[in-house]
């Protein structure tokens, strides 16, 4: 059988993940913590208290505003593509787990028709065809 998730490929071999897809894990895991909203907290305090040295209120807001938007965007890629893989990883547990399930009701399904009929319900309801 053919994987085609990077989940699966993964569990065959060694970790084989692009350094994007490391500095994504760890970002997420850095972002998930409590230092980093004490961060974001710090940076709006000193936006807030730099009120006086900005001759103009707009470009004062402008300022937050557009450092904001960035960060927002960079991670909000960058959390999305942790879910897929989190999503991936998960699914590919799922399908492993439903391949041994079948391969377990398949093998004495022969004497056994209640059986027989739980495993083909099973593929029916996982996803898994009959393999020729």
């Amino acid at each position: 059988m053919e994987r085609s998730s990077d989940a699966a490929r993964t569990r065959e071999g060694r970790d084989r993940r692009s350094s994007f897809d490391r500095f994504v894990e760890q970002a997420e895991l850095r972002v998930s913590q409590a230092p980093f909203f004490f961060l974001c907290a710090g940076i709006v305090v000193v936006w807030l208290i730099s009120l006086p040295w900005w001759t103009d209120l707009k470009a004062w807001q402008v300022a937050i505003h557009t450092v904001a938007s960035v960060f927002t965007l960079l991670l909000v890629v960058l959390l999305e593509n942790a879910g897929r893989r989190a999503n991936e990883a998960s699914q590919e547990k799922l399908n492993v787990l439903a391949e041994a399930l079948a391969a377990l009701l398949a093998s004495p399904a022969l004497d056994d028709p209640a059986l027989r009929t739980a495993a083909d319900r099973l593929r029916e309801a996982v996803g898994l065809e009959e393999r020729q």
